[in-house]
């Protein structure tokens, strides 16, 4: 076989014809490693990339393991990349920040020691931006990621290494997390698939494992059916995090069918008029609506009862709590605060003006814009909306600071809609929608009640079986 078939190949083939003894784990490892030499200079997807011989003897490792009948798990032998702000033993953690260009942490993090568990060959990291504030993959140390689409765009972000490698074929799975569309946005500007969990489903450890973050970690791929597969292992109950679900991923890796004739879809678009879109954008994904009435489905307009206004400005000072004293190490140094970008600088300094009462407040008004969300579902089973308020930008841009002639005021607020999706627990997959007159990529969110992430995947399946953007439209990288 040769590599680029192997390369092309979805995750549970390989990992299937890996069991089989029809492919090698070191014939694997080869293929990705010269695809790898051959595309990432281009992009800047991968970093840390680990040296050639140590990661062929590992891949030969494993391959002894499987003449012994010794198969680890889903992961036995594949090649992978974790977003460069979890840590990996052994390999380094920068974050995207100066501050930790020669940091090497000496443990796994959780979701790590799973992939690592079930079989994964850890290959590097993925780029994602300084600390991974904002949606647009670029840092001081490593770089931008370009878009697999479109080398002179945005890759999207925090999760943009990952999404990028996904797409030009570097990675048969990866992983991201995802605060304000972190997973979904590089997706849906990359052509591939995000799944933002409800909280708790994939847990992650902490400072503070009793008020968890509005971030959450979830998978990548370029099918359903992997994206299911990864999720089988990232999930599942772990008494470090004791907020986590109870129960193991092993009900992802489940039949993926569903009938959806009858199904209620509410489509969300641009919540009444509050979020302003770049033109194009809503038109792309009103026409993926047409596929899921192919299947059956009724969409119709929606709109939560709340002011989105209010959940917005929630939003802004939860994150601030939430990121800001993550940084103010940091800051607290000059040396440090030197090296920090102005988005964290203004996270911190923000955080600094909260008081206890701000924080309840915020709170208060996130439990109401989720309940206002949890009642649509009373006339829904799911909703849809746009991965981004834009396409992908110029990759020399900081970020969008006007959509359709309204300024922007913050780093994030280019993504607010994405990020109400957020603030109300639901979870969300970014599938592809389509592309825009220039080419562009962009993606549509499937929103389903909380703790209903098997539903997504399942209407996801359905929506990829009757359109499969991403196997029908190539980067122009790999259709040359």
């Amino acid at each position: 076989m040769q590599n680029s078939d192997i390369v092309m190949m979805d995750a549970r083939s390989l990992s299937g014809a890996i069991a089989a003894r029809k492919l090698s784990c070191a014939e694997v490892m080869t293929a990705y490693l010269d695809h790898i030499e051959r595309f990432n200079p281009r992009c800047n997807a991968i970093v840390a990339l680990q040296e050639r011989g140590g990661l062929l003897a590992q891949a030969c490792a494993r391959d002894e393991q499987v003449a012994r009948g010794e198969i680890m798990g889903p992961l036995h032998g594949l090649p992978h990349a974790v977003k460069d702000i979890l840590a990996v033993k052994g390999l380094p953690m920068t974050y995207g920040s100066p501050i930790f260009k020669d940091f090497v942490p000496s443990q796994d993090s959780l979701p790590v020691e799973r992939m690592r568990a079930a079989g994964a060959i850890f290959i590097g990291k993925t780029n994602t931006p300084e600390f991974g504030l904002g949606s647009h993959t670029v840092n001081s140390l490593h770089g931008a990621t370009h878009n697999a689409y479109d080398l002179d765009k945005s890759a999207g972000g925090s999760s943009g290494g990952a999404a990028v490698a996904l797409a030009l074929r570097m990675l048969p799975l990866a992983d991201g997390t995802d605060y304000g569309g972190s997973l979904r946005n590089p997706a849906g500007w990359n052509n591939v698939l995000g799944l933002r969990t409800s909280a708790g489903l994939v847990p992650m450890m902490g400072e503070d494992v009793w008020s968890p973050s509005i971030s959450v970690a979830g998978p990548m791929a370029r099918t359903v059916s992997d994206l299911a597969l990864l999720l089988s292992v990232q999930a599942g109950h772990d008494p470090r995090a004791p907020q986590s679900l109870p129960g193991s991923g092993a009900r992802f890796l489940t039949a993926l069918d569903g009938d959806f004739k009858g199904a209620r879809i509410g489509w969300l678009g641009n919540l009444n008029g509050w979020a302003p879109y770049e033109p194009g954008v809503l038109e792309v994904c009103q026409q993926a609506l047409r596929t899921f009435e192919s299947l059956g489905a009724r969409v119709e307009a929606a709109m939560p009862d709340a002011p989105p206004e209010q959940g917005w400005k929630a939003f802004i000072k939860i994150r601030q709590w939430q990121q800001g004293p993550s940084f103010q190490v940091h800051y607290n140094n000059p040396a440090r605060r030197a090296l920090l970008k102005p988005e964290a600088i203004w996270e911190v300094e923000e955080s600094m003006k909260l008081s206890a009462f701000d924080v309840a407040n915020a709170s208060a008004a996130r439990t109401r814009w989720s309940n206002a969300m949890q009642h649509l579902f009373r006339d829904h089973d799911f909703l849809l909306m746009p991965t981004a308020q834009v396409f992908a930008f110029d990759i020399a841009q900081d970020w969008p600071h006007r959509i359709a002639g309204q300024a922007m005021r913050t780093y994030h607020e280019w993504m607010k809609a994405v990020c109400l999706i957020s603030l109300a627990g639901c979870p969300s997959l970014a599938v592809p929608a389509g592309f825009g007159a220039q080419g562009q990529a962009m993606g549509l969110q499937i929103i389903a009640p909380i703790h209903h992430d098997m539903d997504c995947l399942k209407l996801a399946h359905a929506y990829e079986q009757a359109k499969n953007w991403t196997a029908d439209v190539l980067p122009p990288l790999l259709r040359a």
